[in-house]
C-alpha cells in the first residue's frame, strides 16, 4: 500500500479512509485483500475529510466476465466443476462485499469514528472469506475468474453512492441479508454432494455474515434516529425510489432476528415479499 510523503520527505501517517480508498482501487483480489489486511496497523481516522474519487472505481480484475444474472449458468452439484461454479459465485460476491465495504468506508464523511471502525471490521472479514473460498476452488481445480459473474451488488452501489441512509438500507440490509435466507440452503446442497469441506466454509460465512447485517441495521437506524423518521415506513419508500430487488421468501427469521430485524420490521419485509409481482 502506499503512503503519502510530508514535504521534508518522511512518510505521513496513513489515515484509515484514505488508505480504503486506495485498497478500493487495487484490482488484483489477493492484492486487494492484503492491503485491507494492513490497514490494521493504521491509527489515524479523519471522519470529516472529503476524498475525491478516482476513475474507474472499483478496481476489479479482467476476469470473470460480467454478465446479465439471467446468463450466469447453474450447473450440476453432482459435479465438480458444478460445486465450483457455486463456489465461484459465493467468492464474487464476496470480492464484491469487500469492495463495497471500503466504498462505505471512505466514501461518507461526518459519522462517528465507530462507523469507520465497524465497515473496517467488516472488510477484513469479507476479504478472509475470499480468501478462503478462492483456496478452496483452487483446490478443486479451478481459480476466480474462471466462471462468468453478475454485478448487482455494486450497481446498487452506484444508486446509492449520494445516499448514505440509502446505501445501508439497501445494501447491507437488503442485498447482503439476503445471504442469510439462502446459506442454509446452499450448505445443505454441499453436504448432499458429499463436499462437506466447502460446506463449512458456509458455516464460518454465515456466522460473520450475520455481524455484517447487524452493523448495517445498527447504523440505519441510528441515522433514522438523527433524521426523525421511522425506520420500516423509510425503508418501504427507499426501496421504492431505487428499485431495490424484489424480495423473496422464505426468510432465515432466526439469522435475521440475531443480525437486528425487530418483528415490526420482519412482519413489513414478508408482506412486502408477498405483494411484489412474480419475476
Amino acid at each position: 500500500m502506499s503512503v503519502k510523503s510530508d514535504r521534508f520527505g518522511h512518510e505521513a501517517t496513513p489515515e484509515l479512509r484514505a488508505a480504503a480508498l486506495r485498497a478500493l482501487s487495487v484490482t488484483e483480489p489477493e492484492a486487494k485483500c492484503e492491503a485491507v489486511r494492513a490497514m490494521q496497523a493504521i491509527v489515524k481516522l479523519d471522519a470529516d475529510v472529503r476524498l475525491a474519487a478516482p476513475a474507474n472505481l472499483p478496481g476489479r480484475p479482467p476476469r470473470p466476465e460480467l454478465v446479465v444474472p439471467s446468463q450466469v449458468p447453474r450447473r450440476s452439484m453432482a459435479s465438480q466443476e458444478g460445486r465450483a461454479s457455486l463456489l465461484h459465485a459465493l467468492a464474487h460476491i464476496e470480492f464484491n462485499a469487500i469492495n463495497l465495504a471500503l466504498d462505505i468506508l471512505w466514501r461518507f464523511p461526518g459519522m462517528p469514528d465507530a462507523f469507520y471502525v465497524d465497515w473496517y471490521k467488516v472488510a477484513f472479514e469479507e476479504a478472509e472469506h475470499f480468501s478462503m473460498l478462492a483456496q478452496r476452488l483452487q483446490s478443486l481445480g479451478f481459480a476466480y475468474g474462471d466462471f462468468p459473474a453478475h454485478n448487482g451488488l455494486w450497481e446498487m452501489a452506484e444508486k446509492t453512492r449520494s445516499d448514505i441512509l440509502a446505501r445501508i438500507a439497501l445494501v447491507p440490509r437488503t442485498l447482503e441479508a439476503r445471504g442469510l435466507d439462502v446459506s442454509p440452503a446452499i450448505r445443505q446442497r454441499l453436504m448432499q454432494a458429499g463436499d462437506a469441506e466447502s460446506a463449512a466454509l458456509l458455516d464460518i460465512i454465515l456466522r460473520d455474515e450475520v455481524g455484517h447485517v447487524a452493523i448495517g441495521n445498527h447504523w440505519y437506524n441510528w441515522l433514522c434516529a438523527q433524521r426523525q423518521i421511522d425506520p420500516v415506513d423509510t425503508y418501504e419508500r427507499l426501496a421504492l425510489e431505487y428499485r431495490a430487488p424484489r424480495l423473496r421468501g422464505p426468510f432465515n427469521l432466526e439469522a435475521r432476528r440475531e443480525a437486528g430485524f425487530n418483528e415490526r420490521e420482519l412482519a413489513s419485509l414478508q408482506r412486502m415479499a408477498e405483494d411484489q409481482p412474480a419475476s
